[in-house]
Parts: C-alpha cells; structure tokens; sequence
C-alpha cells in the first residue's frame, strides 16, 4: 500500500495533474470535481457514496502528508484533493435540494463554495492559520462545504 502512495501521490494531491492548470487551480478543481462527483452519485448507493467519501478522506490525509514532506511547502496550490473533498460533502447533501434545479444547483453550489473558501471566514481563517498539516488543509474546505450547504438550505426555504 504504501508504494501505491509513493508512486500515485501527486497524482491523488493534484486531481490527476488538474491542480496544475493556471489560473485558479481549486475553482477549475472544484468545477470538475462537482461534475464529476454528481455523476459517480447517480450510479452507485447513497450508502456507498457516503462511505467512500470517509475512505477519501483518510486516504487524501495520507497523501497530503507525503506530499508536503516531499515538496516542503504546508499549502502548495497544486494541493486541490481538499477541493474534491469539500464539493464530495456538498454532492452528498443533493438529494435534499430535489426542489432546485439541477443546473442552478451546480452553479450555485460552485460560486458559493468558492466563496468560502476563497474568503475564508471564521472559523475557516482560524484552521486555515493554525493548523499547517494535512488535517488542516482538508478541514477548511470541509466547512466551507457546509457554510455552502446551509446556504442552499436558506435558498431552498424562502426561493423555492
């Protein structure tokens, strides 16, 4: 297993090289990760889906780790698995907005979710400041993910 990690780790911390497109590598990370994610949620078990959400979550801690020892740089922005993790826990909750459209759903979830990330309010900003591990880095998009998901509830109740 851990030469699995070794040989495929920039690949797992990149998103298959996607970290490396200029500019903004998280807002196109997380635009194909959304796509992505929403599709992969349409064919397999709700049950499933949650799951391997937590296995990527372990998996992308560990990868995130070796990344950084390698590289030594706490938050390089090629670093974009974080991005997938938090529109994986917006993906999850999709099935509660069955009253939005779809489109304007995804759209929404993307401008949102990047604007908490982005601006990184409390206690994001906190995280973000101290902790400098791979815990840290996934934390933060992880509650700008939910910062989105409320959002979309808020929307949900008094738009629709």
């Amino acid at each position: 297993m851990y030469k699995f990690f070794i040989k495929n780790n920039r690949q797992i911390v990149t998103l298959f090289s996607i970290g490396y497109f200029k500019p903004a590598p998280g807002t196109i990370g997380s635009f194909i990760s959304l796509i992505i994610l929403f599709i992969i949620s349409n064919f397999i078990s709700y049950e499933i889906f949650i799951l391997l959400f937590f296995i990527l979550i372990i998996i992308s801690n560990y990868s995130i780790k070796l990344y950084i020892e390698n590289i030594k740089e706490k938050d390089a922005p090629e670093i974009i698995i974080d991005e997938f993790l938090g529109c994986y826990l917006i993906v999850i909750f999709f099935p509660y907005f069955d009253k939005i459209n779809i489109i304007l759903l995804y759209f929404i979830s993307l401008i949102v979710f990047r604007f908490f990330d982005i601006l990184k309010i409390y206690p994001i900003n906190l995280i973000d400041k101290n902790f400098k591990n791979p815990l840290g880095i996934i934390l933060d998009d992880l509650i700008a993910a939910l910062y989105t998901i409320i959002t979309l509830f808020i929307f949900s109740i008094y738009v629709y």
